[in-house]
């Protein structure tokens, strides 16, 4: 329920084992490994060296793996459906695990895939060139003259080409007046496809008519016989090429039978590459590689006894240097770890700050409630997440966070009257008394209670917020910080309310003068002490501008009308549909009834997805903007320790590396 506290440690492993260390570490996964550039001994000891070369091999068999994975999964049959959406990975046993990642003969299926993929391309490339060229000589099919002898004329010169429809008369009249023909031998689309013969004396005028006239002209490149024989010779080879395609496909669907063993081998080299690349990359001398890490401070003792495994290793705790940055992690009770999931999305808090997941969560179940406030919402929720709780694989924190959220939303949907909007009285009255015996007020027909526990929540939080800071001050002895930039806060803020509520007649107006003379005290103590840095202008300065920044609580708390805003509009939604389901169910022959149906199921499902989200976002919001910045100094590192982990696979029996997903 707190900042784990952690410790700093030093392993000197010699280099003979420090990869089988390395592996008994990352099956651990209870430490973070630093590289040289990161540990400290690096900038004491400026003569050490890196653990090694990059480990390209690994890194090269890895990319041949993920090449054949991506290969093989469009040839093969993948389970489809929700389900499969949940849980795409595989489970498999150790056994099978460990056959496949000591035999090396799946190398060569890798290998083959490559040849494979290899020879598909250059098919699929060779059938797009055969086509393109059928298509270019297609229209010269009734051309039945040798193509190659057209270039070889000694008096004259022969074009191959087209000409828009609109112009050949006109060119064919030009043409004829130079000395040259046209033939028209058919037709493409628009334009007339055409063989133009001049003498070479008429050359050059003959190519400027055609160029005025837009001719197109064609290219047979390669084809010395006549356009049939091309085109018969091109589609025999189409036809090879076609019969080789498929051959070679048929391999490949062959080949998806080693997919998974091809699924295994990529999750254990990644496994490698990583531990390889923490060795390369740590602190070295000739003999020995230097391993200097983090470890969570009870976690230390089963690092003793790892590293007492290894002989030529030792495990020595050091101290973090001088404003060394600690990475965090945090660590909570059963029933808050799942709102861990909004404290990891803010980012993590400084190692010497408070973790505000115990604080949030609270808030977050009975925001979230307030803002979706229908019980039949409450229970689709807590259905739809349980039943995806069940299927799906990997961290489900925050499925379960949204089913404590959906159970907080079926309490206050009871307490305000929403059963999927007004259902109940509009289509069930005969469970009206029910509702109104649950219903502790309506907010459609009097919101003020919805509104005074919006405002009244947020106020709440927000004092709790500055209350926390000033105890985690007190706590670490800060005790100035505590009274100036905590404690004024609270008198003059709740002094100023007090005095608002004598105002308008809530209190005794003279109880409420007193606190109007109390809030000065605070007021002149944030003036002068609120910023203590820099000389009596800068601090005075800031002051003034911290005093007058109280309005911004005022907009702080405003902003928790959202509460009732959403929690209303949703209702209002869930009501509309409601009433065009009703309008709809008298129309005859069963139709009405079939609409009604169709309309409440979509309907509603399409407002709970909408204000499941909305409650969701602003929520957050709230958390984020309004109540972590009073207490919370962010910018912390996350505590990243070595271990495996596994894209493809799940290993049954291997619950650690299940929860480390």
């Amino acid at each position: 329920m707190a900042i784990v506290q952690m410790a700093k440690f030093m392993i000197v492993s010699h280099r003979g084992e420090a990869g089988r260390l390395l592996e008994a570490l990352q099956q651990a996964g209870i430490c973070q490994i630093l590289n040289a550039d990161a540990a400290a001994i690096s900038k004491e000891m400026k003569d050490l060296e890196r653990g090694g070369e990059k480990p390209r091999d690994i890194e090269e068999t890895l990319g041949q793996l993920a090449r054949g994975v991506d290969f093989l999964k469009p040839y093969s049959k993948p389970a489809r459906g929700l389900s499969a959406i949940l849980a795409p990975r595989t489970v498999v046993d150790k056994r099978t695990y460990e056959q496949v990642t000591t035999d090396e003969a799946i190398l060569q299926v890798a290998e083959q895939c490559s040849r494979t993929k290899s020879a598909i391309e250059k098919l699929k490339s060779e059938i797009d060139n055969l086509n393109s060229h059928l298509a270019e000589l297609r229209p010269w099919e009734g051309l039945d003259v040798i193509i190659g002898e057209l270039g070889q004329l000694k008096r004259t010169r022969c074009w191959l080409g087209f000409v828009p429809v609109q112009r050949f008369e006109q060119l064919k009249q030009d043409l004829v007046q130079a000395g040259a023909i046209i033939q028209s031998v058919g037709r493409a689309g628009t334009k007339k496809i055409c063989v133009v013969v001049a003498l070479k004396d008429a050359e050059e005028q003959t190519g400027k008519l055609l160029r005025s006239a837009e001719f197109d002209q064609a290219e047979l490149n390669g084809v010395t016989g006549t356009v049939a024989e091309a085109m018969s010779e091109t589609t025999g080879r189409l036809k090879k090429a076609e019969e080789a395609l498929a051959g070679h496909r048929i391999q490949a669907e062959s080949l998806t039978k080693h997919l998974l063993k091809l699924e295994i081998l990529y999750d254990y080299y990644s496994n490698l590459l990583n531990r390889e690349q923490t060795e390369k990359s740590a602190p070295a001398t000739k003999q020995t590689i230097i391993l200097e890490g983090w470890v969570r401070r009870k976690d230390f003792s089963l690092l003793e006894k790892i590293v007492g495994r290894f002989s030529a290793s030792s495990l020595h705790k050091i101290a973090p240097a001088e404003d060394e940055q600690i990475p965090v992690e945090i660590e909570n009770t059963n029933v808050i770890r799942p709102f861990e999931a909004i404290t990891r999305l803010y980012g993590m808090p400084q190692h010497f700050n408070i973790d505000p997941t115990v604080f949030l969560a609270p808030f977050f179940i009975v925001f979230f409630a307030m803002c979706l406030a229908d019980t039949g919402y409450g229970l689709l929720m807590v259905a739809i997440v349980g039943w995806i709780i069940v299927k799906m694989q990997g961290d489900k924190k925050l499925l379960w966070m949204l089913g404590i959220c959906g159970i907080s939303t079926m309490i206050f949907g009871a307490m305000t009257g929403g059963w999927f909007g007004d259902a109940i009285p509009q289509f069930i009255p005969a469970l009206k008394p029910l509702r109104e015996k649950l219903m502790l007020f309506d907010p459609l027909s009097n919101p003020v209670p919805f509104l005074v526990l919006s405002i009244g929540f947020g106020y709440f939080q927000i004092n709790f917020g500055i209350v926390i800071a000033m105890v985690h001050d007190l706590k670490r002895r800060d005790f100035v910080a505590a009274a100036c930039d905590r404690l004024t806060w609270l008198v003059m803020l709740n002094s100023l309310v007090l005095f608002g509520a004598g105002k308008f007649s809530l209190i005794d107006s003279h109880i409420g003068g007193i606190f109007g003379w109390i809030a000065i005290v605070p007021a002149v103590a944030i003036l002068l002490f609120s910023h203590r840095q820099g000389g009596w202008g800068e601090r005075l300065g800031m002051g003034f501008y911290n005093v007058f920044s109280s309005v911004f609580y005022l907009g702080d708390v405003l902003s928790y009308l959202r509460l009732m805003a959403l929690g209303m509009t949703g209702a209002g939604l869930a009501m509309a549909v409601n009433i065009i389901a009703k309008l709809v169910m008298h129309i005859p022959y069963g139709i009405g009834i079939i609409l009604m149906i169709l309309i409440l199921v979509g309907g509603h499902l399409f407002n709970l997805g909408m204000s499941a989200l909305g409650a969701f976002v602003h929520t957050l919001r709230l958390q984020y903007v309004e109540f972590f910045p009073k207490f919370i100094i962010g910018g912390g590192r996350s505590f990243e320790p070595l271990n495996k982990q596994y894209k493809h696979i799940y290993i049954a029996g291997d619950e650690k590396a299940i929860l480390k997903d």
